[in-house]
């Protein structure tokens, strides 16, 4: 990756993660998770592995987010669920895990299908 595009990155991330916290603080969190979940990002992604490897390697990235994308929901279940019995640290932990669990067997078995 390019130093600018790190940079660009770094901070189009840091001002997100900023207003999103900010707005979920103030108990707007509909509209923290809108900021959170619009396409800024992967717009910017999409953009800059076409610009480096074409239509191919989009399409590649595309198709891995939605294989990726159950794993994610799960882990948020898990810290809507788990928050309120757990706490904090221990629903995130075990949200964690079970997001990278279940995207290790997502890869497992695509890798075991390619």
């Amino acid at each position: 990756m390019q130093l600018k595009s790190f940079i660009l990155y770094f901070i189009l991330g840091g001002a997100i993660v900023s207003v999103v916290t900010f707005m979920g603080s103030q108990g707007k969190g509909l509209l923290a998770a809108f900021v959170a979940t619009f396409p800024t990002m992967t717009v910017l992604t999409f953009t800059l592995i076409y610009s480096k490897a074409g239509h191919a390697a989009t399409v590649n990235y595309a198709k891995g987010l939605l294989l990726m994308t159950p794993p994610w929901i799960l882990y948020v279940l898990c810290l809507i669920f788990l928050l309120p019995r757990w706490g904090f640290i221990k629903s995130l932990i075990i949200a964690v895990m079970t997001y990278i669990v279940l995207a290790g067997i997502i890869g497992i078995v695509v890798k075991h299908y390619k």
